[in-house]
C-alpha cells in the first residue's frame, strides 16, 4: 500500500466479497486501536457490535452487491478497548485480478456528532427561548390590557371626581367654581373670536320667608325644583349653575341683549306660573351682555346691579344693565 494511502486523513479498508479484511491503512488502525496483523485476514464484522453486525449484514452487503457502491452509510465500529466509534462509510465494489473486492473509505464522526448534539441543544434552547418569549409576550399583552383597563378606570374616576368637584350637591346643577371657569372661557372666546354672550343672575324673591315659615327642608325642595325648571328651559349650549344660597346664574351663549332678555323672561314667567304647592314662587333677574374690555368681575357687577334694580322695582321682573346705563 502506498505511503500516501496509509497515512490518508480518512480510514481505508479493502475486504473480500466474503467480508475478510485484505488491506487496512494506518489511519483506520489508529482509529480502532489495533495492530495491522490483528485485523488482516479477519472478518470486517469482528470489529462491530452485534447490532452493527446485523445492520451491516442486512444492508451493506445486499446494497453494494446490487448497486456496486454505498454512499455515506452511518454506523459504528468497535475499538480494541470495546468503545463505540461512530463513522461515515463510503464503499465501492470492483474487481482486481478477476476477483471482486470492496474498498471502503471511513471518516470518524465524533466531531460531527458533537456538532450535531450542539446544534440540537442550541435548537432546543432556541425553542425554549421562543416559548419563554411567547409566554412573556402573552404576559406583557395581559399586563398591557390590565394597564389600559386601569387607565380607563382612572379616567372614569377622575371624571367622576371632576363632576363632583364642579356640581352643587343639593340641586345637581353646576356649582360656582365651574360657572366662574366657564365665564372666563366665554370672555376669552369673546375677545378672540367676538362671540357674544350674556350673563343672568337669578334670585328667589322672599326666600327667607319660605325657610322661616315652612322650614329649611321645604326651602331645599324649592331650590331643587327651581333648578330642574331652569335646566329644562335652558338651551343645550347654555350653562345653568347655582351661585350660592337662593341665587342661580346662567351663561347664555351667542346671545346679545335682546335674545338674553327673551330667555330671562321665559325663566321668570315659568317660575311664576309653576305649581309650588302651598306657596307661590317668583324670581328676579339681572342681565349683563359682554362688552369690549369686560372682565369677569365687571360682568358680574353689572348683572348684580341689574338684579338689585329688579328687586327694588317690585321683584318678579327682569332688568338689563344696559337700560340702567341709559337712565343715568
Amino acid at each position: 500500500m502506498q505511503m500516501q494511502l496509509d497515512t490518508a486523513p480518512c480510514g481505508f479498508v479493502s475486504i473480500s466479497d466474503a467480508g475478510l479484511i485484505q488491506a487496512v491503512n494506518q489511519t483506520l488502525l489508529n482509529m480502532l486501536g489495533y495492530e495491522r496483523h490483528e485485523l488482516l485476514g479477519q472478518h470486517i464484522e469482528s470489529t462491530m457490535s452485534v447490532t452493527n453486525k446485523l445492520f451491516f449484514h442486512t444492508y451493506f452487503y445486499p446494497y453494494i452487491r446490487l448497486n456496486g457502491h454505498v454512499n455515506e452509510m452511518y454506523f459504528s465500529f468497535r475499538t480494541s478497548s470495546r468503545q463505540e466509534l461512530p463513522v461515515l462509510l463510503n464503499g465501492v465494489r470492483q474487481e482486481r485480478g478477476g476477483e471482486p473486492f470492496i474498498d471502503c473509505a471511513i471518516v470518524m464522526m465524533r466531531k460531527r456528532i458533537e456538532y450535531e448534539k450542539d446544534i440540537l441543544q442550541t435548537k432546543t434552547k432556541l425553542e425554549q427561548l421562543y416559548k419563554e418569549t411567547q409566554e412573556a409576550n402573552t404576559k406583557l399583552e395581559r399586563l398591557n390590557e390590565e394597564y389600559v383597563q386601569k387607565q380607563q378606570e382612572l379616567i372614569k374616576v377622575n371624571e367622576e371626581l371632576e363632576i363632583k368637584a364642579t356640581t352643587d350637591p343639593l340641586t345637581g346643577l353646576r356649582n360656582r367654581r365651574y360657572f366662574q371657569e366657564q365665564l372666563i372661557e366665554h370672555l376669552n372666546m369673546f375677545r378672540t373670536h367676538d362671540s357674544p354672550f350674556s350673563l343672568l343672575i337669578m334670585d328667589i324673591d322672599h326666600f327667607k320667608r319660605i325657610n322661616d315659615t315652612f322650614g329649611h327642608p321645604v326651602g331645599d325642595l324649592v331650590l331643587t325644583s327651581l333648578a330642574r325648571l331652569l335646566q329644562s328651559l335652558a338651551r343645550k349650549e347654555d350653562i345653568i349653575a347655582r351661585f350660592g344660597g337662593e341665587e342661580f346664574v346662567a351663561i347664555v351663549a351667542e346671545a346679545g341683549e335682546g335674545e338674553a332678555m327673551g330667555i330671562a323672561e321665559s325663566f321668570r314667567r315659568a317660575a311664576a306660573a309653576a305649581d309650588w304647592g302651598e306657596h307661590s314662587i317668583t324670581i328676579s333677574i339681572g342681565v349683563s351682555t359682554a362688552m369690549e374690555g369686560d372682565t369677569e368681575e365687571a360682568m358680574l357687577d353689572r348683572a348684580d346691579t341689574a338684579l338689585y334694580a329688579s328687586k327694588s322695582s317690585g321683584r318678579n321682573r327682569v332688568t338689563h344693565s344696559a337700560k340702567l346705563a341709559e337712565n343715568e
